[in-house]
């Protein structure tokens, strides 16, 4: 197992110095995010191919991953083409009184590669445990689609509405975005909760839960929603009256 944790350690670290030193001509951190997504599927394909036996349970969590991380993937890079570098990483640069270039590759590129290497642990030790899926695993396989369909069609639908200028300064608040503020979020992490039930043999693997919990913290109080959330009350006219009525996160019929 430390042959295939180190491994992918290796290969996540590798993966996002490249990528960190591809930024310093560009001048532009936001390259890292649409990454992320594909980082995973890095990791996870980098374990198949270093352990000795990962079976049908191994191909298909890294199939699933894969799936999972070229929608995303393709999603941000789309989204964020020709828009520069994103307002956080510049606020960060302002921030900053040291050389950026050395700060963005341990705060930002090097972090982002830890964190991906802790979440997707299951990813990478269902590859060692290797057998066939069971029936919690074929629960986790439902548990991804689910989470799947939320993320993909939230994205969708997001974009639609921002598209079409008669909805200009307006707040989503239809299709799945009436049932949660946050749809892609949702869908998020609860690919993620798929991905370790699959990925979970018995009790010795369990411990890998730490994956799907490290994500739900960083999407719920970190990066996701929290952030959204404090980006948009008071700034998006609209959006206060819309929170009192929405689910935060979890998908629950509109109040009132």
């Amino acid at each position: 197992m430390s042959e295939v944790l180190l491994g992918s350690a290796l290969v996540a670290a590798g993966s996002f110095t490249a990528l960190w030193l591809l930024s310093l001509p560009l001048k532009n951190s936001s390259i890292v995010d649409p990454f992320w997504g594909p980082g995973f599927a890095l990791v996870a394909w980098a374990a198949y191919l270093l352990a000795d036996d990962p079976g049908g349970r191994g191909l298909l969590v890294a199939v699933l991953v894969s799936v999972w991380a070229l929608r995303l993937g393709l999603h941000l890079t789309i989204r964020n083409r020709g828009m520069g570098e994103d307002f956080r990483y510049q606020a960060f640069r302002r921030r900053w009184r040291g050389p950026y270039w050395i700060v963005s590759l341990f705060r930002v590129f090097l972090l982002q590669a830890l964190l991906l290497w802790v979440v997707s642990l299951p990813v990478q030790v269902v590859m060692v445990d290797g057998g066939t899926p069971g029936v919690i695993g074929f629960i986790g396989v439902a548990l991804w689609v689910v989470g799947f369909f939320f993320e993909t069609v939230g994205d969708l639908q997001l974009v639609r509405f921002k598209r079409d200028p008669a909805n200009q300064g307006k707040v989503m608040d239809r299709g799945l975005w009436g049932l949660t503020r946050h749809p892609n979020y949702f869908g998020d992490v609860t690919v993620w909760w798929g991905h370790f039930l699959v990925a979970v043999a018995g009790w010795g693997s369990a411990w890998t839960i730490i994956g799907p919990v490290v994500m739900s913290i960083l999407l719920l109080r970190v990066s996701g929603v929290t952030l959204m959330e404090k980006s948009l009350v008071g700034r998006k006219p609209g959006y206060e009256e819309y929170a009192k009525r929405v689910s935060a996160f979890f998908p629950w019929p509109t109040k009132g």
